[in-house]
């Protein structure tokens, strides 16, 4: 006899069921759960349901009653199926978080296993690196493999921290629901009452809310140190500007477009390497000296 209803889970989510779901389990008939839907099954017994468990789709066809079967990727000639578990958009970041929790645990990876902060750093720049240039290649392919390495980063750091010293631990869940309460905070036309704005308003507001979120005593705290010169140069020049401070004189530019700018940067780059020089070191160094006279100004203009 063909299955009455088959209605299927989540394997990644077995406590979802929508109503359509709760609906097909309601009625009379035995509930049966084949091995893809081992979860969802448990989790139902825990709650008081009635549920067995069955080998296969032929063991759920071969009995003589009428059964509502939860499958989770299994093929059953059913009467109806039944969508019972939608899955909202995101879950398979939560296989995600398993695949990682496995690898980490007993039995799973050794190298994963032996991974700390200080090892995969270095990996996170370069994933990063990675994803940025496929979005300037405008490849859709790679960018969506690269982002999924910087994923794994992210992933992966947290799980390391889920394991640290109690001073130090933190879970992937804190990771986003840290960054949650921060969208939502910094969005407040639209998740408050701050009503419509344009970009220039929302660029303005954003800033006011770091500024009352960080507390920051200069321009050049939260600026990353280790982005190449020429960014943490920009950064620095932009908040300086924001903040009233100095910003170094502008050059005068005698390039008529970016690709020109590009192109005299080029030669910069080629006359210093005939002399032995390194640009991004003695731009770095330069930006260093800024950022130190930023702190200056700051802190001078803080005790005025």
């Amino acid at each position: 006899m063909p299955v009455a209803l088959a209605v299927t889970v989540s394997p990644s989510l077995p406590g979802l069921l929508g109503p359509a779901g709760w609906r097909a389990l309601a009625g009379e008939r035995p509930i049966v759960a084949l091995p893809g839907a081992a979860a969802t099954a448990a989790a139902l017994r825990a709650a008081g349901w009635v549920v067995e468990d069955l080998p296969d789709a032929g063991a759920a066809a071969a009995r003589p009653d009428e059964v509502v079967a939860l499958v989770s990727g299994e093929r059953v000639e059913a009467a109806e199926l039944v969508d019972g578990a939608p899955v909202p958009s995101g879950a398979r970041l939560l296989d995600v978080v398993a695949v990682m929790d496995r690898l980490r645990s007993p039995g799973g990876c050794p190298w994963d296993a032996e991974q700390t902060h200080a090892s995969l750093r270095g990996y996170l720049l370069e994933e990063a690196h990675e994803a940025y240039d496929a979005i300037v290649d405008d490849d859709a392919a790679a960018m969506r493999e690269e982002l999924g390495d910087v994923l794994l980063q992210v992933v992966f750091h947290a799980r390391v921290a889920a394991e640290a010293g109690a001073d130090r631990r933190f879970t992937i869940d804190e990771v986003a629901g840290d960054l949650v309460d921060k969208l939502v905070r910094r969005h407040p036309h639209v998740f408050g009452d701050a009503g419509p704005r344009d970009v220039a308003e929302v660029e303005a507001g954003w800033e006011e809310i770091k500024k009352a979120e960080k507390q920051r005593r200069s321009p050049t705290e939260g600026v990353s140190r280790s982005q190449p010169a020429a960014a943490w140069g920009a950064a620095l020049v932009r908040r300086a500007a924001r903040a009233g401070l100095p910003v170094p004189e502008p050059a005068e530019l005698s390039t008529r477009s970016p690709e020109e700018l590009g192109e005299r940067l080029l030669a910069v780059v080629s006359g210093a390497a005939q002399r032995g020089w390194d640009v991004e070191d003695a731009l770095r160094e330069a930006v260093r000296r800024y950022a130190g006279e930023l702190d200056a100004a700051a802190e001078a203009r803080a005790g005025s």
